[in-house]
């Protein structure tokens, strides 16, 4: 039986490479649509969270009735790839210091599939990464175990658009880009996502899709770094620059709003970019809006720590020395990640001046800054709020906290994402 077939009988077996923001809500996916799926990952807490059926993925709800009837299972080890039809890579790919790409990750994870490679196995890559990766590095990984692309297996990139904490667009319903090595890879892999996702949209080739990711976050990184710059200027100008984007956003065409913050968080769009960056710089391109956007949102924090020192200085008070107390440490609304969260680094730059910090966040149980371990206690909240903290600082505006309530305990309040808004308090200072 051939791989179609076996697409379309719902019996190929779907391995995971990856247990992570997108590996375990598509395997999930998987799981629901009848195919046996099995979890690859290093971290044996998520692989015996998985064997228990418990998820530690806010966006999954459980996993107990797939792992109860057997669809769904989970493993360090990586023997099980050769039962394995589909096997899909869903690995992080960080930068290194240099900002250059780090795609270890990845070649790690061609080289154990490589080593379980057989007749007929289709491979995709869903993690961000630069075009080329697919055709210049994958490929010949398995083509050097003597195995023909197109003919003997199948290889395509299919970049991953999980929104983490979004009740809308989630994997089933967000349409998947895929291209493949060969349009009968595209064919497969087409085949193979429409089973799970809504909407396919196959593209002509790697590079395609792969710059297809690239695109997307990076046109959300420019933006962003814009509006953040316009944050700065306009609170020169004594202008709100939260009223004038609710203003603008009113325009029905030509105009899409987005939001200034304390700086650019996850793992998709502060790093994405940059992998174009890396790769454009091979061809003699100078990505100068990427790099100037970058520059931008890197500053933010600074930024941020510069308007609680104003603050309190107009309170005749030292930040060395004060209680800056911080509301949220994830990178954003409603979700437990901290993957590049400029709340840490703003923390950093407060604990540099002398400040000393606590914070609460129902998400994010404790979190480790520079090397010291701090815990959310959920508690003692309304008394840092209410009798210790010389600042409060909103840093993430997740839903589940009464902002109203946090300005009425607080001395003073520095929001950085708009939380407050229709609050008319004095002590409240805006980005």
């Amino acid at each position: 039986m051939n791989l179609l077939e076996k697409i379309h009988l719902r019996t190929a077996k779907i391995g995971i490479i990856g247990g992570g923001y997108v590996g375990l809500p598509l395997a999930v996916e998987f799981a629901k649509a009848g195919f046996p799926v099995i979890v690859f990952d290093l971290d044996e807490k998520k692989i015996n969270s998985i064997t228990q059926g418990v998820s530690y993925i806010p966006d999954v709800p459980t996993l107990q009735p797939f792992v109860e009837n057997g669809i769904l299972s989970a493993s360090t080890t990586f023997d099980a790839l050769d039962e394995v039809d589909a096997a899909i890579i869903c690995v992080p790919t960080p930068l290194k210091k240099t900002k250059d790409p780090d795609i270890q990750y990845i070649l790690a994870a061609c080289d154990s599939i490589a080593d379980h490679i057989h007749e007929g196995m289709f491979i995709s890559l869903e993690s961000s990464t630069y075009p080329g990766t697919t055709d210049e590095l994958m490929l010949p990984i398995f083509e050097s175990r003597g195995f023909t692309v197109g003919v003997d297996f199948y290889l395509c990139f299919s970049p991953e658009r999980v929104d983490p904490g979004n009740p809308v667009y989630q994997t089933h319903n967000i349409p998947k880009v895929i291209g493949g090595i060969t349009p009968e890879c595209t064919k497969l892999g087409t085949a193979l996502y429409s089973t799970v996702v809504e909407s396919v949209v196959p593209v002509e080739g790697t590079r395609t899709a792969e710059m297809v990711k690239l695109l997307e976050n990076t046109f959300r990184m420019v933006n962003i770094g814009l509006v953040n710059e316009l944050a700065v200027m306009c609170d020169k100008m004594f202008i709100n620059i939260w009223d004038v984007i609710d203003a603008a956003k009113t325009k029905p065409f030509g105009f899409m709003p987005f939001y200034p913050g304390p700086g650019l968080g996850g793992h998709c769009i502060p790093i994405d970019p940059f992998y174009f960056s890396w790769k454009a710089k091979q061809y003699g391109c100078e990505p100068r809006f990427i790099e100037t956007a970058g520059y931008v949102n890197a500053g933010m924090p600074h930024y941020v720590v510069q308007k609680i020192q104003d603050a309190l200085n107009n309170g005749k008070k030292s930040l060395n020395g004060s209680h800056i107390h911080l509301m949220g440490m994830a990178y954003k609304r409603d979700i437990n990640d901290v993957r590049e969260s400029p709340a840490i680094d703003v923390a950093i730059l407060l604990i540099e001046k002398g400040a000393q910090i606590t914070y609460y966040d129902e998400y994010i149980p404790n979190v480790y800054i520079e090397g010291k371990s701090y815990q959310s206690n959920p508690e003692s909240n309304e008394a840092f709020v209410e009798k210790i903290a010389d600042c409060v600082v909103i840093l993430t505006d997740h839903s589940n906290v009464n902002y109203e309530d946090v300005v009425k305990r607080s001395q003073l309040v520095v929001d950085t994402r708009n939380a407050t808004k229709g609050l008319t308090d004095s002590k409240i200072v805006r980005l």
